[in-house]
């Protein structure tokens, strides 16, 4: 899993590459990506899926702000991104969620 970040010049805000790697989303045939930014909504529309199993989905955040997030697999499970810039414990479960700060 990785976060890739482009910040914009013209506006307060980065794009932000969200990748789930196959080696962590398995046999999954859907993931979608699930945060502060979409009000934690799962069924917000699948990430991309690519050819080497990966997923991916690029989002539009808002500078000097930090969001949680985690990755919903398959309708099922939900899977933390461990190259994230942080984690913060859930408010409503004793697991950690994903961080990313732009």
């Amino acid at each position: 899993m990785s976060l890739k970040k482009q910040y914009l010049k013209s506006k307060p805000v980065c794009k932000v590459t969200f990748r789930l790697k196959a080696s962590e989303a398995g046999k999954a045939a859907r993931a979608r990506l699930v945060g502060d930014f979409n009000q934690w909504d799962k069924a917000v529309s699948p990430m991309r899926k690519l050819k080497n199993g990966d997923f991916t989905q690029t989002v539009t955040l808002e500078k000097d702000h930090e969001y949680a997030f985690r990755y919903w697999v398959d309708d099922k499970c939900w899977e933390n991104d461990w190259e994230a810039d942080g984690y913060q414990r859930s408010p409503l479960s004793n697991e950690d969620n994903s961080v990313v700060r732009v």
